[in-house]
């Protein structure tokens, strides 16, 4: 059975997924297989609901190092499954493993990423407070700091432009 069609572009949803390039770089979605990997390890409830209760296929995200020189958006991705039980939370050789919880009832969600496009050079972090269009952008606000955060549709479209990427390839 083929895979469902994505949205169509008003009901898509834009998203950042940060990340730690020592942990899991951009480059390394680009090198797995289909350039596809599990987006697992999300250990905050508020980031938990936002892929479990929003994230859908289709949808498009940033992908953004944290803890890097510089920090910045390096990547495009597509959300091609959305949440189901995040199996890290139940291995115990996992660094995510969750000894509370419970097959039956399992607190934590994964979604599966695809990448798209790097980002090069990245937008930085100070390209991002440089474009007064993106005054508002979650990831900009002081002690905002979710691993799995909404980006409005005009704050996409300003990134892609500062990265040099036309919109209306994805």
């Amino acid at each position: 059975m083929g895979e469902k069609r994505a949205q169509p572009a008003a009901k898509r949803r834009y998203w950042l997924l940060k990340t730690e390039p020592s942990s899991f770089a951009f480059e390394d979605l680009l090198r797995a297989p289909k350039r596809r990997t599990q987006w697992d390890g999300v250990r905050n409830y508020q980031a938990r609901n936002f892929m479990r209760d929003d994230m859908q296929f289709g949808d498009l995200a940033l992908i953004y190092h944290s803890s890097a020189d510089p920090t910045g958006i390096t990547g495009i991705a597509r959300i091609v499954r959305a949440a189901r039980p995040d199996a890290t939370q139940f291995d115990p050789k996992d660094e995510h493993f969750d000894p509370k919880a419970r097959r039956e009832d399992p607190p934590w969600v994964a979604v599966e990423i695809e990448a798209l496009v790097p980002v090069e050079p990245c937008v930085s972090l100070q390209a991002r407070k440089d474009e007064p269009r993106l005054a508002q952008m979650l990831v900009l606000r002081r002690g905002q700091r979710l691993s799995v955060q909404p980006v409005e549709s005009g704050e996409w479209q300003v990134v892609l432009e500062l990265a040099g990427l036309d919109p209306g390839n994805f």
